[in-house]
């Protein structure tokens, strides 16, 4: 649990029994719900021992991984894990139907306008606007942990894969550096994410899997990862040293595509990791390591593949003597929208919206509790609200959706353009 001083200012995080005395003693009070933030009466930074907590950020295309933990003698034991879901398709979805608009309007025939593409010029440092998305609401969230923890240090999974010893086959020299430790990890993990840990010839899944050949060695084929792909034991040994067109003859073509095409999204990824690191190397000391490192980190503690998981491996360690079975999941919804209409499939105006968001002192996106004494919604709701101009709200609760009338709930926090969930680390309920 995050705790903070009488004066607002970040604490040394606790537990939660140890909250939940400070706050039946009257000694705190609840300075925000999700996450939980409690707040002293009694005590300031100056009269406690703060020793620091430090980040662990595993950035991703779809969803960002953090993990708040304590480290001594590079010795980590996690305290808070948040998984961030972007929404980086949807922002690129609306991109190209805005796109599909203008060139409907250009090619009608309406009034003549005269051309604007030309002074329409990309500034220097410009990022796509999804990436953009993923950089500053990973940013965002960093300073908001800020805020409620004393952060030492950030560290940061700044690139995917290392691309020198994915590229170096045998004609080049200095790849044997890699023959260490780590050597495999980077390869093995690239090629995992670019085919879904999938088997390309039976489409197996949840099964250890091999790195095969596409065009075998003893017939001149490379170790270039343009050449490799994931197969499963089964099918590794029963290709053996058969061209791909020999033993499975209807996927040949498609195995042959997929293994030349780029990983965009890991291309994309690798922009936004770098804009990344520069913004918050400009807060606080960040330390940066590869992908590969944080698989090898996770596979010898044994740890399942998750994204909180990923982040409180990250960097140099020894050792992970305390994890977390529960994390938060935070959905970015948003502030709502300018638009006070809905479009058909045209781009016309098929009906209109509200011109206030505020109704009887709610906004949707807002945490609220509902109480209801009868009825066949009675009970308590507890969740994020709609609101209607009616008067009549609904909140998604645990236990799924629910109406009630304004005057039946109480504000809890206001909507900060995020959604919060709990979920659970799969594969940890027997670990500490």
């Amino acid at each position: 649990m995050f705790v903070l001083d009488k004066n607002g200012r970040p604490l040394q995080p606790t537990t939660p029994p140890r909250a939940r005395k400070l706050l039946s003693s009257g000694r705190a009070v609840v300075a925000r719900h999700t996450p939980f933030v409690i707040r002293l009466r009694d005590r300031t930074v100056r009269e406690s021992r703060v020793d620091g907590v430090e980040i662990g950020i595993d950035p991703g295309s779809r969803h960002t991984g953090m993990a708040v933990f304590t480290s001594r003698r590079e010795e980590r034991r996690a305290r808070f894990g948040v998984r961030l879901d972007h929404r980086g398709s949807a922002i690129g979805k609306k991109l190209r139907q805005r796109a599909a608009y203008r060139r409907r309007r250009r090619t009608a025939n309406l009034r003549h306008r005269a051309p604007r593409f030309d002074n329409r010029v990309r500034t220097d440092g410009w990022i796509a606007p999804s990436v953009r998305h993923r950089l500053e609401t990973t940013v965002s969230w960093v300073d908001r942990l800020s805020r409620w923890a004393p952060v030492t240090a950030a560290h940061l999974e700044r690139t995917a894969f290392d691309t020198h010893a994915m590229a170096a086959g045998r004609p080049l020299e200095g790849a044997e550096y890699q023959h260490g430790t780590l050597h495999g990890y980077e390869v093995r993990e690239y090629l995992l994410a670019k085919f879904g840990r999938t088997c390309v010839y039976c489409d197996a899944t949840g099964v250890p899997l091999n790195i095969d050949h596409v065009v075998p060695r003893s017939r001149a084929g490379s170790d270039r990862v343009s050449n490799l792909v994931p197969a499963c034991i089964p099918c590794n040994r029963a290709k053996g040293d058969l061209p791909v067109e020999h033993f499975a003859p209807a996927k040949a073509a498609s195995i042959k595509v997929r293994a030349l095409a780029p990983l965009r999204d890991a291309a994309a990824l690798n922009t936004a990791r770098r804009a990344l690191w520069k913004a918050l190397d400009a807060r606080m000391p960040v330390r940066a390591s590869s992908g590969g490192r944080t698989k090898w980190n996770r596979t010898r503690h044994h740890l399942p593949k998750s994204h909180t998981l990923d982040a409180l491996a990250v960097g140099e360690l020894d050792s992970i003597t305390e994890i977390l079975t529960v994390f938060l999941a935070v959905g970015c919804t948003g502030r709502g929208t300018y638009a006070r209409t809905r479009p058909d499939r045209h781009g016309f105006p098929r009906l209109r919206l509200p011109r206030r968001k505020d109704v009887f002192g709610f906004r949707t996106g807002d945490l609220a509790r509902a109480v209801v004494p009868s009825g066949k919604n009675a009970g308590t709701h507890t969740g994020r609200i709609a609101v209607r101009s009616s008067g009549t709200f609904t909140v998604r609760s645990r236990g799924g959706l629910f109406t009630a009338r304004h005057i039946r709930f109480r504000l809890l926090q206001r909507a900060d353009g995020y959604a919060y969930t709990t979920g659970k680390e799969a594969g940890t309920a027997a670990r500490p």
